[in-house]
């Protein structure tokens, strides 16, 4: 089964909204054990699989700073938001019986270990999934470019942004009917047409190391298994 599939070992970038699910903030269990029974069918087929979770549900540090908060705090109050959703996942993970761990980009001991490297390539290979959490370690950096960065570090093949539309269109499909969707863009094509599809350092970061971004539809439980085997009829690849 593993021969089927074009990406081995990915990122997968998810947004603190997909753990609250149909509650207006923090978590949904419903929602939580889905995302693992869905990443779990494919460690299951030997993907090796990474993960950075969004704070959206608990908190956004640009949504403090609109308000007057100092940035720098505002950001560091998101980067500890992303490790309680990471512990969330890890505690989930573990439930179901798939090993998981946590590592931080801020000490954080005896709460996660530190961000490393070699130790996290090593938990891959050993078909544990790895959550970083914390963000960069840095505030005015998203968890976009903590995604591609990490995924960068560790030799991912490919970042999967994990959303509710399949893929990146023309315009917003929840709007415009007439929207009409990529199956493939460039770097260059998503750049000059201003397509949102992460964060300005994150997308630099891509298009220079050409690390492919794939966009699709998570709430369709078959389309992680589609996109790991290079399908995009129901997701936007963007590369070169």
């Amino acid at each position: 089964m593993e021969d089927a599939y074009k990406y081995k070992r990915v990122l997968i970038k998810l947004s603190g909204e997909a753990l609250k699910g149909d509650s207006p903030t923090g978590f949904s269990g419903p929602a939580v054990t889905r995302i693992v029974e869905l990443i779990k069918s494919v460690i299951d087929n030997g993907i090796e699989v990474a993960l950075v979770i969004g704070a959206g549900n608990l908190w956004r540090g640009i949504n403090g700073s609109n308000r007057g908060m100092d940035r720098v705090t505002a950001d560091y109050m998101g980067m500890l938001a992303t490790v309680m959703n990471a512990l969330c996942m890890k505690d989930a993970f573990d439930a179901a019986g798939v090993s998981a761990e946590v590592q931080t980009s801020i000490p954080m001991e005896p709460v996660a270990p530190r961000y490393n490297r070699a130790a996290a390539i090593a938990a891959l290979e050993s078909g544990k999934v790895v959550i970083f959490a914390g963000g960069t370690g840095s505030p005015f950096f998203t968890t976009d470019t903590t995604a591609v960065l990490r995924a960068l570090e560790t030799d991912c093949e490919a970042v999967l942004k994990a959303t509710k539309v399949d893929g990146i269109y023309t315009a917003d499909p929840m709007k415009d009917p007439d929207a009409v969707r990529y199956e493939e863009i460039t770097y260059e094509e998503a750049l000059s047409k201003q397509l949102k599809i992460m964060d300005s350092t994150a997308f630099a970061m891509c298009s220079d190391s050409n690390l492919p971004i794939i966009v699709f539809n998570f709430s369709d439980p078959e389309n992680l298994d589609k996109v790991l085997q290079g399908n995009t009829s129901m997701a936007t690849i963007v590369g070169r």
